[in-house]
């Protein structure tokens, strides 16, 4: 396994203001040393089962608040669909009750494991920037990347302050089941995040009915996204390559998907915040949304 390292070691913790100019999606080990402290950094772990893994006495990240993907609430299941974004109100209230608000600058840390398990930062990030708060941002690489370069560890997590975050919905990046039946008539791009596999409609996942996908989707598998060799996301030109490579604009409207929005929006972030086609917006309920209606086409390359 290899991993990019720094030589830093770090002890991030609630830490003077970040300038906005300085928010960027993907932030490194350098980055958090220059910025240990400013007041308003808040690092934001994500990681499941911390405690459940062989890190010893200090399985936590220095100062960092902790909000585990799979426990707290990111998402939800309603009307039988998994993975959806629960109603904005719990939403922003778990985000407030961790000590977050609209002034504070987030970065996520996930374990960095591989692009399955990185799509829990790319979705909480979606999250924040679906509700209005641009101040957010991924450590590259998540843990791996903090451990190999030392970063500073606790026994504990840090018992946020509860307070106030309010939020102002961008619903340009949520795309809803109707807005998908009009993106087929209209042409806009449908892009797959999901396996080659699912997307050919050689297998699907228990929460989908039915083998296959959107009508006309192209895809852009979430693994080619993530190196789980050196944990690191793909930079810009790779995203670009896999976008021309599937004769996306740079600039076109697409529509991101997968299963239940997890997958998808590894997809989104890589298209809009890294490539920066801001034109890019993530079907939240996915295939187990759409699926759930037999009378939706679905399409099965596998059939052909």
């Amino acid at each position: 396994m290899r991993i990019a390292t720094t030589t830093l070691a770090v002890a991030v913790g609630l830490a003077a203001p970040v300038y906005a100019q300085d928010v960027r999606p993907l932030v490194d080990m350098e980055w958090l040393q220059e910025n240990a402290d400013n007041e308003k950094l808040v690092v934001l772990d994500i990681r499941d089962d911390i405690e459940g893994t062989d890190l010893g006495n200090e399985p936590y990240i220095a100062g960092a608040v902790v909000a585990p993907y799979g426990e707290v609430g990111w998402r939800t299941e309603i009307d039988g669909v998994p993975g959806k974004l629960p109603p904005v109100d719990d939403v922003a209230g778990l985000i407030g009750s961790l000590g977050i608000d609209n002034g504070d600058h987030v970065v996520i840390v996930p374990w960095g494991t591989d692009s399955t398990e990185f799509g829990s930062a790319t979705r909480v990030y979606w999250t924040f920037k679906y509700l209005g708060h641009d101040a957010v941002s991924i450590l590259d690489g998540g843990w791996r990347q903090y451990d190999a370069a030392g970063g500073a560890r606790a026994a504990q997590p840090i018992q946020p302050e509860p307070t106030e975050f309010t939020y102002e919905l961008q619903e340009q990046l949520l795309a809803t089941t109707d807005e998908v039946v009009a993106a087929l008539d209209s042409g806009v791009v449908l892009v797959d995040g999901r396996p080659a596999e699912q997307f050919d409609g050689q297998s699907k996942s228990p929460v989908v009915r039915v083998e296959g996908t959107l009508p006309g989707a192209v895809n852009i598998e979430h693994s080619d996204l993530y190196s789980a060799e050196y944990a690191l996301f793909a930079r810009p030109e790779t995203v670009s390559a896999l976008a021309e490579a599937v004769n996306l604009g740079a600039d076109e409207e697409n529509i991101t998907f997968c299963n239940t929005g997890h997958w998808a929006s590894i997809a989104w972030f890589g298209l809009s915040e890294v490539f920066g086609n801001r034109n890019t917006s993530m079907y939240d309920g996915s295939m187990s949304e759409w699926t759930v209606d037999p009378s939706r086409p679905v399409e099965n390359h596998s059939d052909t």
